[in-house]
């Protein structure tokens, strides 16, 4: 477990420097009206978000001390518990992975496939983006790599048809984990998040307990565009849960801070290369 948080320190390194910066060689409990000014800015560029931000240091130097030793328990306070995903009884426990196109879904939903695998468990995933080019392919070779089977149609199927198909597959052969894949949206076409919600509505026809878990994945440099994303997403498909990607290759971050302060959303796993 050391040598994981070892790695993923590693790899977050970037998203560390731009406050480190702020403040380099000064005593972190002794810090100016013009260090905190500083700081304030530097979590504005970080994609805190401006008010978020201003309220985080004012927080802090009124009422917590005034270090930055506080300043970073109160971030860490601010994310909410994550509740235990539990093992359905009555059937497979089932995910619906949802978001944008280019937020490193694929992966994402390859990379959860193994570790379900690694956790002995049988994996069924539903190849739901049936319109992006090579998607399913893709996809394809992430479960064959998880040891995990999958569930396809044809190019341009209907996919509200293939997550039928797969909550069916999965109820029949008794999976432990059934995973349904869906097509990048963009959250301002409508024709494209009516398709999500009805996608929603027929694996709850085919499992009425399902699904159990929406989770969205969001990449880490999107910035305030992500916000739009979650509300629009939450409102259509009841996201229960963020996965943010892609946090190493940005010196960003603290988008983490604003969807969580704004959604209460916990953040399930973060995406740091291919780990």
């Amino acid at each position: 477990m050391s040598s994981f948080f070892s790695r993923l320190k590693k790899g977050l390194t970037r998203s560390r420097e731009g406050l480190a910066q702020l403040i380099p060689g000064r005593d972190v409990d002794v810090l100016s009206a013009d260090d905190w000014m500083d700081i304030e800015d530097g979590l504005i560029m970080a994609d805190c978000g401006a008010e978020l931000s201003t309220a985080l240091v004012k927080s802090v130097r009124k009422r917590r001390g005034g270090s930055v030793a506080a300043l970073k328990s109160a971030m860490l306070e601010m994310l909410p518990d994550a509740p235990p995903v539990t093992q359905a009884t009555d059937g497979p426990f089932v995910l619906l992975v949802v978001g944008v196109n280019g937020t490193g879904k694929t992966t994402t939903i390859g990379k959860l496939a193994t570790m379900f695998r690694a956790e002995g468990k049988s994996v069924l995933v539903g190849a739901g983006d049936t319109f992006r080019a090579a998607a399913v392919e893709q996809l394809a070779v992430w479960v064959e790599r998880a040891g995990a089977d999958m569930v396809r149609q044809s190019e341009g199927a209907d996919p509200a048809a293939v997550a039928f198909d797969t909550i069916q597959r999965g109820l029949a052969r008794a999976y432990d984990v059934v995973i349904v894949d869906t097509a990048g949206r963009v959250q301002t076409d409508r024709g494209l998040m009516d398709e999500l919600a009805k996608v929603r509505r027929v694996i709850t026809k085919a499992y009425p307990a399902a699904p159990h878990e929406v989770w969205q994945v969001v990449d880490g440099g999107t910035g305030q565009n992500a916000v739009v994303q979650v509300e629009k997403f939450r409102e259509v498909a009841g996201t229960t849960g963020l996965i943010v990607t892609k946090l190493d290759g940005s010196g960003k971050g603290g988008i983490v801070l604003q969807l969580t302060e704004k959604f209460g959303l916990p953040i399930r796993y973060v995406g740091v290369g291919k780990r």
